[in-house]
């Protein structure tokens, strides 16, 4: 018995050292992932605008870590529970609130987009909603109608109404591709008309609530308020200076989400379940739509790049950039949120990603 006993225990000790030894691998492995990761980060680092990076592996956050200022006048450094501003990886949340009314029976992607939105000129008869999710519908860019000199905010409202004005497109709706801010701005509007709530609101109870991403928001100046706020910084004249708005930073739909790391771990979750989306909807979301042109962008889904086996998107505003990066097959994403006009981040975030695929 005790024979049995002893080669019982030597088995079990004979089984369980290769794990051992791997799980010593796996934190050296880290250790030194780690100091390859603050290299690539290197710019972030000190007393400049900075930044959170996030790394998931399996679900689990192998990097979670922030690098120098979120409110650099102010000294304050950015942490993991830094929120900044998103810019256009919001459109992912925007295409996520259409795709959730689509399975409430509220609307369909094929809807023309003037069912909704009736006051659009009749060269906009052709645009399907599903034109503006994925850039194709031709219509004509905001920014270039809108009065540069203006010193006012834009809202989504005040893109339809230059819309209104603009009988013509630059191309048929479905023939190609055009990255569309103003097809963005629209989509939120026909949210508000299909589910009869604001798009702050739908978006807080139907999407960050849901998820449990409590600091994330719609933000709409003086009706909330962005706590551990990141404010952007553009590198002028030699030196960091405060540009944190300009006048097409309130518009919505496009890029008007504030959000942090742990929350996108909470996003980044869902996109690979029912939780929220159902598999029709994600799978939507996630398949070639439009051809394109643009450098690491062959196709383009639903508020999504699509690149071989990664999904990604990106965000610049005044002062501030950002990228999330996906290969779900690997189950591996990369988060980086920023607060600075400089670097650009996707070429660091592949990088980073590069470290942790297997």
């Amino acid at each position: 018995m005790i024979r049995r006993r002893l080669a019982m225990l030597a088995l079990a000790a004979a089984v369980a050292s290769p794990t051992s030894q791997a799980q010593v691998e796996r934190r050296a492995a880290t250790q030194a992932q780690m100091r390859q990761v603050d290299a690539l980060m290197q710019r972030y680092h000190g007393k400049v605008p900075g930044a959170s990076l996030l790394v998931l592996e399996d679900g689990q956050a192998v990097v979670r870590k922030s690098y120098g200022y979120a409110g650099l006048q102010d000294g304050v450094k950015a942490t993991p529970a830094t929120n900044y501003r998103l810019a256009s990886v919001s459109k992912q949340f925007t295409a996520a609130a259409i795709l959730l009314l689509q399975q409430d029976g509220k609307l369909s992607v094929d809807d023309p987009i003037r069912k909704w939105l009736p006051s659009l000129p009749p060269s906009d008869d052709d645009i399907r909603i599903r034109h503006l999710l994925s850039h194709s519908s031709g219509l004509i860019d905001y920014e270039d109608v809108m009065d540069q000199d203006q010193t006012w905010q834009l809202h989504d409202v005040d893109v339809l109404h230059l819309l209104e004005k603009q009988d013509r497109l630059y191309f048929p709706p479905g023939t190609d591709y055009r990255y569309s801010n103003s097809g963005f701005c629209l989509l939120a509007l026909i949210v508000e008309q299909a589910s009869g709530d604001s798009f702050p609101h739908f978006v807080k109870t139907r999407i960050f609530d849901p998820l449990g991403m409590a600091n994330s928001v719609e933000h709409v100046e003086g009706a909330d308020t962005v706590s551990n706020r990141a404010y952007g910084n553009s590198f002028i004249d030699g030196q960091w200076q405060r540009t944190d708005q300009s006048n097409t930073s309130a518009t919505l739909g496009d890029g008007g989400v504030y959000s942090n790391i742990d929350d996108l771990a909470k996003w980044d979750a869902a996109l690979y379940d029912q939780r929220l989306l159902s598999d029709a909807s994600r799978h939507a979301m996630f398949t070639p739509k439009t051809k394109t042109t643009e450098p690491d962008v062959p196709y383009y889904g639903y508020a999504w790049r699509i690149d071989g086996d990664a999904l990604w998107h990106s965000g610049e505003t005044i002062g501030g950039r950002n990228v999330i990066v996906r290969n779900p097959k690997q189950h591996l994403s990369v988060v980086i949120l920023s607060n600075r006009n400089d670097p650009e981040p996707h070429a660091t975030a592949k990088a980073i990603m590069a470290l942790f695929a297997h």
